[in-house]
């Protein structure tokens, strides 16, 4: 099994300190990284309420001596299951909990709860510590393992003894007995919220259930022979709370405990104890653990239960009891989080794997092309709220092309190639212009972008037949009139001359010239100051000598509905068609050189990334489309909100204007935008949540 892994008291308690000044990360592909890009100021939310509330009664002894001797400080935790690769939803949670740590001076764990060993592989586990560490770089502050607000890495397997220990004690003291009910015999006796649950082993002595949990244990029984149970309460209207299961017997080998254990202990009877032991204050947690909230108490109250602050008694001392606090998780729009959906789509051969770049996992958006800085300014900017309510995907994209905006070097790609000759320019001859390596970072300066005779443009800039407003390539009119001129990026004004076709009629080449008074792209100024000549069309080119292959795999969404399944009940009927479209291009020299992770932006085109099916010249180079430049979906869709504006959803804006969802959609008939009711997406900008506030404010009697 390799070195063993750290327990709790391997890894002393760091004591609490102050946050240090982040470190700028180096920007790839220049020689100075340009200053940071700034996140979102992130809103207070009601965490932050009750965690400053905490610290101001000095809940747990935050402020006295003992807390700074001993390093208990505010402690969060990421509890991933090792059963599946991390996705977008649990970035948000990630970033959620390290960010408290560190806005508190505090520690952050990652933990395994690797309770469930039919469905968890070491794959996961070292994908998930990989991706953690990778997300956590967006905050220039270490990690689980590293820096200020380590707290370390975790298993709940480690804990396996002490969590039977715990169950031993709660036979003893009547709160737990062996029931051998089958699961759907349990299913059967659960009762009604006005017929109490049933058991007929819930008397069963002590004794009678310590020996029978040894046996348990000792692999003497079938799995889903008997289970222990909790004896709380069976007329409950908290079904979590009638008599819970604690333990199943699952005989599986662990990946970390091996076959040492024939039983296994349940989320809900872990998930306490684990906090417990290492000191987690804030136990933060999604909105469908809200229920389970009381059985999260029940189990360390009860262990508790004749325990003492000293240790003195039968039962030892008192353990630490963090507070479960739920928030609504991230549910993107166009997208499914199912770990079940998400692995019949790699089953199936819906997607390439794990990875591939449509997937919502985490692993899959870094081979998009997503930087950890981009989806940590995306966790920032939705929010945390007790609402559930979708998120526009459109915000993630938009969060990284403002990332990307401002890192990635510029280069020029044609993806669709046609090929022009420019007719007055001598053969042989490389004029090597001066290219801009990213406008957004005037540190990067320039580098050399060579032309020649023949170049390649993209297909769909040349139109034979254009419409109005097409300011692109077009061929010269019947009467003799040149066509339109356009600029070609960096390099010089073109105009068409003539046009060569197939047998078949297709547009194969362009012949053209150059006006060798623009060269650099800017017309001559005349004598007013002014410039001599005005094109309406720019349009990016490789050289055809210098130009080398390429894939590009040019990824869209993978969903065409903004809720799959919503319209016909199955989501696999809403799956695009269009999601993946590979071309194969020409792009310029200076690319032959990147490598796996670089991101560039293709002038007009997007923000890509290399691949890492790409291999070292003269190899194959393949990339991968991150994002487009603009949000061609909003576009299709006819949306007009800005990138940068916070929406809100129906049931977000509910929430902050304290009403009820009915209400709310009766204020905006009487006093919201008047285009709500034909909007596609029904949601709020922050202004329009803001002046409904004030109307409601001021017609109380109305709204109620």
């Amino acid at each position: 099994m390799g070195s063993r892994r750290p327990k709790p008291t391997d890894i002393p308690h760091l004591r609490c300190r102050p946050m240090s000044s982040p470190t700028p990360p180096a920007t790839p592909n220049s020689t100075t990284p340009p200053s940071p890009a700034p996140f979102p100021v992130p809103t207070t939310h009601f965490i932050h309420d009750l965690i400053e509330a905490d610290i101001a009664s000095n809940r747990w002894g935050l402020n006295t001596p003992a807390a700074q001797r001993d390093g208990l400080c505010i402690h969060t935790r990421f509890p991933p299951e090792p059963n599946g690769y991390l996705h977008v939803g649990h970035a948000k949670s990630i970033c959620l909990n390290f960010g408290l740590a560190m806005k508190y001076a505090g520690k952050f764990n990652l933990r395994f709860d690797d309770t469930n060993p039919a469905k968890e592989e070491q794959e996961y586990v070292d994908a998930i510590k990989d991706d953690v560490r990778w997300l956590l770089s967006a905050f220039n502050a270490g990690d689980y393992e590293r820096g200020p607000h380590a707290g370390g890495i975790f298993f709940a397997s480690d804990y396996f003894q002490t969590m039977y220990d715990f169950a031993l004690e709660l036979i003893n003291k009547g709160k737990a007995y062996v029931c051998e009910l089958s699961g759907d015999d349990v299913s059967k006796r659960r009762g009604t919220p006005s017929v109490p649950a049933t058991s007929p082993f819930r008397d069963r002595p002590a004794a009678e259930s310590l020996k029978l949990l040894a046996e348990m244990r000792d692999g003497k029984h079938a799995a889903g022979a008997m289970t222990l149970r909790a004896k709380i309460d069976l007329a409950s209207p908290n079904f979590n709370l009638r008599d819970p299961v604690l333990y199943r017997i699952v005989h599986e080998a662990h990946h970390n405990t091996g076959t040492t254990w024939c039983i296994y202990p349940m989320y809900d009877w872990a998930h306490g104890f684990e906090d417990s032991l290492e000191k987690i204050t804030h136990s933060i947690c999604t909105l469908e653990f809200e229920n389970h909230r009381p059985l999260y108490d029940w189990f360390i109250n009860s262990v508790n239960e004749g325990r003492s602050d000293d240790g003195s008694g039968r039962w030892g001392k008192k353990i630490h009891h963090p507070q479960q606090i739920e928030f609504a998780k991230l549910r993107p729009t166009f997208t499914v989080m199912s770990k079940r959906n998400l692995l019949k789509m790699v089953q199936d051969n819906v997607v390439r794997g794990w990875d591939d770049p449509r997937m919502p996992t985490i692993r899959g958006l870094r081979r998009r092309g997503y930087t950890a800085h981009a989806l940590r300014s995306f966790a920032e900017e939705v929010g945390v709220t007790k609402v559930e309510s979708s998120i526009d995907l459109g915000r993630m994209e938009n969060a990284l092309r403002e990332h990307l905006n401002r890192i990635a070097p510029r280069a020029m790609a044609v993806l669709r190639p046609l090929k022009v000759t420019i007719e007055n320019w001598p053969e042989g001859q490389i004029d090597n212009l001066d290219f801009v390596i990213n406008p957004e970072d005037p540190s990067a300066g320039k580098r050399k972008v060579p032309f020649t005779k023949v170049i390649y443009i993209e297909r769909d800039d040349f139109m034979e037949n254009p419409p109005k407003k097409f300011f692109r390539l077009s061929p010269p009119g019947a009467d003799g009139a040149p066509g339109a001129e356009v600029r070609l990026r960096w390099a010089y004004f073109l105009t068409c001359t003539g046009v060569i076709k197939n047998d078949a009629g297709e547009v194969i080449e362009l012949r053209a010239t150059i006006d060798p008074a623009t060269r650099g792209g800017d017309s001559p100024l005349g004598p007013d100051g002014q410039p001599l000549k005005k094109v309406k069309g720019t349009l990016h080119w490789v050289s055809a000598e210098h130009a080398i292959d390429a894939e590009i795999r040019l990824f869209d969404r993978l969903f065409t509905a903004e809720e799959p399944g919503l319209r016909t009940g199955n989501w696999l009927d809403d799956l695009n068609p269009k999601s993946l479209e590979v071309v194969h291009a020409k792009v310029e020299p200076v690319l032959a050189s990147a490598t796996h992770g670089q991101h560039f932006q293709f002038e007009r085109l997007g923000y890509f990334v290399v691949d890492a099916d790409s291999s070292p010249p003269p190899g194959k180079l393949v990339f991968n489309r991150a994002v487009g430049l603009k949000d061609e979906w909003a576009a299709a869709q006819g949306e007009k909100k800005a990138a940068n504006v916070r929406m809100y959803a129906i049931a977000e804006a509910a929430h902050e204007l304290k009403i009820k969802q009915d209400k709310l959609l009766a204020v905006i008939a009487t006093a919201g935008p008047a285009d709500f009711a034909s909007r596609t997406s029904k949601e709020l900008t922050i202004d329009e949540v803001r002046k409904l506030k004030e109307w409601v404010k001021a017609n109380p009697p109305t709204v109620k």
